[in-house]
């Protein structure tokens, strides 16, 4: 599929040009696992707060809080049971006040989740529609459908089995045989029916809510979902997506790229009329609001078509995400979306990890085209620490050196990689109980961090609970054990964002230059920002004096020779400067 969009097809000029999350970098705080400060072993509001300081030294400048709604927790928040408050084991409306309040006042922006194509079955919503019955207007709030052989269609859910739930056993009343609900996740989170106006006006009320409580954006889960296609035709995945494939000899990891979010239940065009009415909303409530789409959709050029002028103001760069450790797709990437963005006047955006990939400091381990998602357990090849580490630094120092805005997730700026040794019985991510131990799930990139050396849980919690285990060993990747080291991973990325909009690169563009196979070399503005993908070292021969290295180096060696070693990325100075970003219309 090509974009139909492009500034040559009469949209308005974007009048966000100057807005503060075109080059921001943000940092992703999964609330659970960050800080626990009242010793409950689940991270908390106050333990945010607590950390601060942490958030102020790194140079971020926004931060995005995944879910802290009011849960029943089947997954991990993403059910929602309350889209007004805040759930009692992270701490009252007051406590997340304050956290805003702390945060603007180190210069720190607040985005949090929006989570619309579901709820939670236990919002009030849904209890209702469940006791008015079939044909009511409670029930037209979500998608209920009746078929008297079997499912509705064939569509399964993204976290195995089929996507319809049976309601007669929910109410047990006998008009309700033979009637079903879509939930394309758990059973638990039931699909809004988006044709539905008070599903309209209910989040129209949530944008105003949380805007005047300070936040100042919006990350949107499951961007592509929330329209269906007309008639809910069959699917041709078939009722499960994940074991179809593993059936056919596949396992559970590889499978993950023949599953993309395609079909009817997705990217469907009316998803796009939503945003514009939410641009509408905030346009009228504030200045420059941030709304990100989290949307898996099959390119860059359909990612775009949700970054026009009078809809997001972002999308996630997944196949950024997805590229792995190779250069050439690392570039093709680059280039497709600066292209692709570029069109309708929005800036690209950057990520190398979140909450729901395995960490890159273990994921770049391995070979580009396997696919580690989701999860890594005990029983799969394990990563090398040392090679991930030098790979991680050396892909984010690379990342920020990119113009536009860059994504960065907690615990990344320490260098930590995923739990892959934890116990099956430890385990609480939903896909590993819906798809049968089939996949491993994500708990290993949502381990709590580690704040001290030393510890029942490195400073996390001040009971030394956890809500998931540590591994041994984790109180080496704290702040405490990094602080005063200028060759410490957390060095390096304070170094790299105080740099980054120092020359002003997330404003830039990108020029490359020439260099070896598995090589990235390119110009933004006065800077030359280099990668080595490859096990040699690689001579760049006229590329300016050395600014910052992902690996330690002593001497910055003579101006005009730089020696890139394996794995390694750096950035230059170019005093001959270069050309110019601009508007591309």
């Amino acid at each position: 599929m090509t974009s139909t969009s492009s500034c040559s097809q009469g949209l308005a000029p974007r009048t966000d040009t100057d807005a503060w999350w075109r080059d921001a970098v943000i940092y992703q705080i999964y609330p659970r696992s960050f800080a626990d400060a009242n010793g409950d072993g689940i991270g908390d509001i106050q333990g945010i707060r607590e950390h601060v300081d942490h958030l102020a030294a790194l140079g971020v400048d926004a931060v995005w809080l995944s879910p802290f709604y009011p849960s029943p927790q089947v997954d991990a928040g993403y059910d929602v049971s309350d889209y007004f408050s805040l759930a009692p084991e992270y701490g009252t409306l007051a406590e997340l006040d304050a956290l805003i309040s702390d945060l603007h006042e180190v210069g720190i922006r607040v985005v949090i989740d929006l989570v619309p194509n579901h709820s939670s079955d236990q919002h009030e919503w849904f209890r209702a529609a469940l006791e008015a019955g079939p044909g009511s207007p409670e029930r037209d709030r979500y998608i209920f459908r009746h078929s008297a052989d079997g499912a509705p269609n064939n569509w399964g859910s993204l976290f195995g089995g089929p996507a319809w739930q049976p309601v007669e056993p929910l109410t047990g009343r006998s008009q309700d045989q033979d009637w079903y609900y879509l939930h394309l996740f758990a059973a638990e989170q039931p699909d809004f029916n988006w044709s539905n106006e008070d599903v309209h006006e209910h989040f129209r009320t949530f944008l105003r809510f949380w805007v005047e409580r300070g936040i100042d954006g919006f990350r949107v889960d499951v961007a592509h979902g929330l329209v269906k296609a007309e008639g809910l035709p069959d699917d041709d995945l078939g009722p499960d997506r994940w074991n179809v494939v593993a059936a056919e000899g596949e396992d559970a990891a590889s499978a993950r790229d023949k599953l993309p979010d395609v079909g009817p239940a997705f990217n469907q065009p009316g998803v796009h009329d939503i945003y514009r009415e939410w641009r509408s909303v905030l346009d009228e409530v504030g200045t420059d609001i941030l709304l990100v789409a989290e949307a898996w959709v099959p390119t860059e050029a359909d990612a775009a078509l949700y970054v026009r002028a009078d809809e997001m103001s972002q999308a996630f760069n997944f196949p950024f995400l997805t590229a792995g450790w190779d250069a050439d797709r690392l570039r093709r990437v680059i280039d497709v979306s600066l292209s692709e963005y570029g069109a309708v006047g929005a800036p690209a955006t950057w990520v190398l990890s979140n909450h729901d990939v395995v960490r890159h400091a273990s994921r770049l381990t391995y070979p580009a085209e396997m696919d580690t998602d989701p999860g890594i357990g005990p029983k799969d090849p394990q990563p090398d620490a040392e090679l991930g580490l030098a790979r991680a630094r050396a892909a984010t120092l690379f990342m920020l050196g990119l113009p536009g805005s860059a994504y960065l997730y907690q615990g990344e700026e320490l260098g930590l990689p995923e739990h892959t040794t934890m116990e099956d019985e430890a385990r609480q991510d939903p896909l590993w109980e819906r798809t049968d131990h089939l996949v491993t799930g994500r708990d290993g990139c949502r381990v709590p961090l580690p704040w001290t050396r030393d510890g029942a849980s490195y400073g996390y919690s001040t009971t030394g609970r956890t809500w998931l285990p540590q591994p041994e060993g984790w109180g080496s990747y704290s702040p405490e054990a990094q602080e005063g080291h200028e060759d410490s991973t957390l060095s390096l990325y304070r170094r790299a964002i105080a740099l980054r909009r120092e020359r002003r690169l997330g404003r830039g563009s990108v020029e490359w230059l020439p260099a070896e196979p598995g090589v990235l070399h390119l110009r933004n503005g006065s800077t030359g920002v280099a990668l080595n993908t490859t096990e040699q070292p690689v001579t760049l021969k006229g590329s300016g004096s050395l600014l910052l290295t992902s690996w330690h180096q002593d001497d910055r060696g003579d101006a005009g020779t730089v020696v890139l070693p394996p794995n390694g990325a750096c950035w230059l100075d170019l005093p001959q400067g270069g050309p110019d970003g601009g508007d591309p219309c």
